[in-house]
């Protein structure tokens, strides 16, 4: 039996220039993490990891912060994140301010959100709905067929988050209720086996409960 722990990448720089790029809080998220892990006797054999930034970024400090020098690192954009930018493009809203507030941000993301996942304006989007759940679908077939040990996937919410809404037998508007809940380095639980892939838990973030309060982070 294996186990593969999804790991939803540190915070992003939602509110700058780059989106993504980890704030300097995500880069401590990400190794207050790989040394809760280490902590707790689990190394790696293999880290698959997304091809965006804030993933990089995430596996570099999880690696440094857990000591996992040396662990196999494989790249399959299969398990990247859909494009927020393009989907909110497809909703056009207007602010008080220069820039949405966090709230403003929120509201306007879900709108979008629900605009995508309905299906009914497909042709608008390079990848439907559809296309993104098919291709993490595909990535997480990829990652358990030689998955064996542990293999931690470094990742983002939303991709976590349809994988586990698809293992308990949900679909879009499971997805849509966890999504939002994704704690930034928050991991998700898998095991592999006889019975096939199962979800173990979603979601843990004990590293980060104890500490500063604004380490706890969704966005």
């Amino acid at each position: 039996m294996g186990q593969v722990l999804l790991v939803r990448h540190g915070q992003a720089s939602w509110d700058g220039a780059d989106y993504d790029v980890l704030s300097d809080r995500g880069h401590e998220q990400a190794r207050l993490l790989g040394a809760a892990l280490s902590a707790r006797g689990i190394r790696p054999d293999v880290v698959v990891s997304g091809g965006m930034r804030r993933h990089r970024e995430t596996v570099e400090g999880l690696v440094a912060g857990g000591g996992f020098g040396g662990v196999d690192v494989e790249l399959d954009r299969g398990w990247d994140e859909y494009d927020h930018v393009s989907m909110l493009a497809q909703v056009p809203v207007s602010f008080a301010g220069e820039k949405p507030s966090a709230a403003e941000f929120q509201a306007w993301m879900e709108q979008a959100t629900d605009r995508w996942i309905r299906g009914e304006h497909a042709e608008d989007y390079h990848e439907p709905f559809a296309a993104f759940t098919g291709r993490v679908e595909e990535a997480l077939r990829n990652t358990v067929g030689g998955a064996g040990g542990t293999t931690l996937v470094v990742t983002s919410g939303g991709p976590i988050s349809w994988t586990t809404a698809a293992l308990l037998g949900g679909g879009a508007a499971l997805w849509s209720r966890l999504n939002v809940v994704c704690v930034n380095s928050g991991v998700t639980k898998l095991v592999t086996g006889r019975r096939g892939v199962t979800l173990v838990s979603f979601n843990e973030h004990t590293h980060l409960e104890g500490r500063d309060p604004e380490l706890l982070t969704y966005r």
